[in-house]
């Protein structure tokens, strides 16, 4: 026969499990969808991004509670971005040891679902430099203040401002060129 220990503190460990699911998973459900969006932009694969949003979300269901919980998104975002970079990183190290003939495409299907100016605007934000892709996607595409992404970048926002005008700039010549 067994003897059953019946802890005290047991039940505040299934309630902040159980608070750390729900605020997760609400979370999740209001900004999935946009994170990838965001890794999508500055890593240009559905896939990874997906996996590097999935990864970030894991991330902060670890950590919670966090010290205050109001700035769980800029985590999501900043993690997100970190792990971007990271794949980026990892690529850059990969191409230098993959063969040209041996090297991925897009898929036609692909390439003709974008359309040809949206391919045109993708290529050009990907030969951009990663912290100038960085803060155009959070700028225009997030719609967040320069002060917002400073510190997510963990920049100053003047730097942010002087960097989203030159990557500004740096694209339309870009797609000019294209034209």
């Amino acid at each position: 026969m067994t003897n059953l220990v019946v802890s005290i503190e047991r039940p505040h460990r299934v309630e902040a499990a159980d608070e750390a699911r729900d605020a997760v998973s609400a979370l999740y459900g209001r900004e999935w969808r946009g994170l990838v969006r965001l890794a999508v932009l500055v890593i240009d694969d559905r896939q990874t991004a997906e996996d590097i949003v999935q990864e970030a979300f894991a991330q902060l269901y670890r950590r919670w509670p966090l010290k205050d919980s109001d700035k769980a998104l800029g985590y999501l975002r900043t993690t997100v971005l970190n792990g971007s970079r990271s794949t980026l990183r990892r690529r850059r190290v990969a191409r230098l040891y993959t063969p040209p003939h041996q090297a991925p495409h897009d898929s036609a299907e692909s390439s003709a679902v974008l359309g040809e100016e949206r391919l045109q605007v993708r290529q050009a934000l990907q030969a951009l430099p990663t912290r100038s892709r960085e803060v155009l996607v959070l700028r225009y595409y997030l719609d967040l203040p320069f002060e917002e992404i400073a510190d997510i970048l963990g920049i100053s926002a003047s730097t942010a401002r002087a960097t989203g005008s030159r990557g500004l700039a740096a694209l339309t010549k870009k797609l000019e060129e294209h034209r």
